[in-house]
């Protein structure tokens, strides 16, 4: 199994003054969540995601050679305006993964970056944006030493995106991704996502997930500081066995194409995530009323139609309805009727199962 020293480089072959790269990277759907970190942005137990499609990050990088190299010199444009309240994190960021990449200070960045869903639209866009930013920088480490694989490619790209927000990790490569070391999962690593390694039914191809904003504000309480609050947690070591045990549970589901199974996983990691949240010290709800009500309003529905259609949720009060392809006019049919008036403004976001990170430029 590879480790963090085996993505420091040696020395390059090659040498560029400047250029360009653009990347998008897609945003990612926990089905068994993770909560808790340990040092360096390694994770407490395992999850899988299913990667999205349609919510992604778009981030051109353009780059020149400096005289002066002894800091991090880098603009930082949203939708191509300055965004100056970002650049710490960015600052970070390129702290963390200098040590995987020492030609970062030789070089002046402009990061050009835009999402192509709303802004402010309660989505994380952290695991998109860290994620496509992660891939143009392997591209500029790639045309200094070309004779770097593919593979290695893209298990560096998934570190080094877990260092700008861990779930970016998962956003990478692949339709259904598992981060954290899981033992019966073949090449399961806490340093990068792994594509999942078996073959999955076809009843989980081109799976739905339609996110239905409940809340677009701020959250009162980051994922930062709640993942930290998970190592005083009176139910943390129960909690880190069970993510392991529902992971076993989803691997076998994705092979046999349970669905009743699916939802019954799915559903419980999404509410013992919240059950992590609001048995914390301090603790805090993250869900708000209308988030309740969407959740009654889906099971109701599914009582009733038997339709095999169920909710998750991240960390946050925003609801991601999750449905096979074949039922979709059904379901966003109820979606319509039925859950639109529980969303801000009437808004929702309609996405489904996609492949990861692509090459634009």
């Amino acid at each position: 199994m590879l480790t963090a020293n085996d993505f420091i480089p040696k020395a390059y072959s090659q040498t560029i003054e400047s250029g360009s790269f653009q990347w998008s990277a897609p945003s990612n759907i926990a089905l068994g969540k993770y909560w808790g970190k340990k040092d360096n942005q390694i994770p407490a137990n395992p999850s899988v995601s299913f990667t999205l499609n349609n919510c992604k990050t778009i981030t051109k990088l353009v780059f020149a050679k400096k005289e002066k190299q002894d800091i991090f010199s880098f603009d930082l444009l949203f939708e191509g305006k300055p965004k100056e309240d970002f650049k710490p994190k960015i600052q970070k960021f390129l702290e963390r993964i200098e040590i995987y990449l020492p030609f970062l200070k030789e070089y002046h960045f402009t990061i050009d970056t835009e999402n192509t869903f709303p802004h402010s639209s309660g989505i994380a866009s952290s695991a998109s944006g860290m994620a496509a930013l992660a891939m143009n920088l392997m591209s500029l480490e790639k045309a200094l030493n070309p004779e770097m694989t593919e593979a290695y490619f893209y298990q560096k790209a998934s570190l080094l995106a877990r260092l700008g927000s861990g779930s970016a990790c998962r956003s990478v490569k692949g339709q259904v991704v598992v981060w954290g070391n899981q033992a019966n999962i073949e090449g399961s690593s806490d340093l990068y996502g792994v594509e999942f390694p078996n073959a999955i039914h076809g009843n989980f191809k081109n799976f739905q997930d339609t996110i239905l904003l409940v809340d677009k504000g701020e959250k009162q309480v980051s994922s930062t500081v709640g993942h930290d609050l998970m190592h005083a947690h009176p139910y943390a070591e129960r909690r880190f066995e069970q993510a392991h045990e529902n992971l076993d549970k989803l691997n076998a589901i994705f092979e046999s194409g349970n669905l009743e199974e699916f939802i019954k996983v799915v559903e419980s990691e999404a509410l013992t995530l919240h059950a992590m949240m609001m048995t914390s010290m301090p603790y805090f709800i993250l869900m708000k009323p209308n988030t309740l009500q969407i959740i009654n309003t889906i099971w109701q529905f599914r009582t009733d139609t038997k339709i095999p259609v169920c909710f998750t949720l991240d960390a946050g009060a925003n609801v991601h309805v999750l449905y096979p392809e074949n039922v979709s006019e059904k379901v966003l049919q109820f979606i319509k009727d039925e859950l639109v008036g529980f969303c801000q403004n009437g808004q929702y976001i309609c996405d489904e199962i996609g492949n990861g990170a692509i090459q634009l430029a």
